[in-house]
């Protein structure tokens, strides 16, 4: 039978007959159609969203600035925060430096806890510990990340502060230290390190790790010389992530660390009481600043900082995550 009977056959159909249609036309999908707009309002509201919390952040922080006796240079530059009287009083200052440097310092602590910690748990999950103790472990050890913060906050201020002091003395460490603080973020942040790099490192195809035991490699090695460089870009966006979340944790340094600026800037001394970025905007937000007044703004242009901050970290990981990707 030739080309065009055999279309005929399947094209034409009597009037009214549903099997006769042709294959060739398209049915019309009016449900694909919702949910296609559907997904695309939602990803509008997102990105309107966010851009309207960029837009009011920054616009209110610039306000900061025209207010007289408020300059952008001691902002930056300034190693005293006192925004709390008006500029004509001698008290006031408003360097955001202590803040900065107090942030700093817990969110180092906190990794310098975390990341051993969580790429050690990971290793053990993911090249040594049997299939039930993985299957086992992991479940508890992603249920440490939803322990309310609230509950850390005091867990650091009733066993980690009393642990610190009776170690190194009642005289060295004080009742509010970042210390304390620093810690306990970093067992906050311990299952994000530890969970993301192990999804990381059982991506890593098995036929790295049996390549490298036909060569003679020891499991140690395979785990640290093959698994781990081959995991490296997943292995810093969890260590990116994990740095995210000790920058932005509220409450466990506004309860451990307590609210008051080092006066000594830069400071690395861990035994002191400091406020960080985020304690500052609760302590700001709980008093009854007006709208307009330096201290409202202020803490516009702490949140703006911030967010600058945690910005620019992530570019920085991005790039890194981009150099060292490996693809299968």
């Amino acid at each position: 039978m030739s080309s065009t009977s055999t279309t005929d056959v399947v094209g034409s159909a009597p009037s009214g007959d549903p099997v006769g249609r042709s294959l060739t036309t398209p049915r019309p999908r009016y449900g694909e159609r919702v949910v296609l707009g559907l997904l695309w309002l939602c990803a509008g509201v997102s990105v309107v969203t966010t851009i309207g919390i960029i837009l009011v952040v920054f616009v209110e922080a610039f306000a900061l600035f025209g207010i007289p006796g408020v300059s952008v240079v001691e902002f930056f530059t300034d190693t005293a925060w006192r925004p709390f009287t008006g500029p004509e009083s001698e008290q006031f200052r408003l360097g955001v430096l202590p803040l900065l440097n107090s942030t700093l310092l817990i969110t180092a602590i906190a990794l310098g806890i975390a990341v051993p910690l969580g790429l050690a748990t990971a290793i053990y999950l993911s090249e040594f510990a049997r299939p039930r103790v993985r299957r086992t472990v992991k479940p508890f050890l992603e249920l440490l990340a939803g322990v309310p913060t609230v509950v850390l906050g005091y867990f650091a201020l009733t066993f980690m502060t009393p642990v610190l002091r009776s170690v190194f003395g009642a005289d060295v460490v004080p009742i509010f230290n970042a210390a304390s603080a620093g810690i306990v973020v970093g067992i906050l942040i311990v299952p994000t390190i530890a969970s993301i790099s192990e999804d990381a490192m059982s991506a890593v195809p098995r036929a790295l790790r049996e390549g490298a035991y036909g060569l003679g490699a020891a499991r140690q090695q395979v785990a640290l010389k093959i698994v781990f460089p081959a995991a490296l870009s997943g292995i810093v966006a969890a260590i990116i992530l994990g740095f995210g979340r000790a920058v932005g944790e509220t409450l466990i340094v506004s309860l451990a660390a307590g609210n008051l600026p080092p006066p000594d800037v830069p400071t690395a001394d861990p035994f002191q009481q400091v406020q960080t970025m985020t304690a500052y905007i609760v302590q700001a937000v709980g008093g009854e600043s007006s709208r307009g007044s330096v201290t409202y703004q202020s803490i516009f242009a702490v949140g703006a900082l911030l967010f600058v901050l945690t910005f620019l970290v992530n570019l920085i990981a991005l790039r890194i995550v981009r150099r060292f990707r490996e693809e299968y």
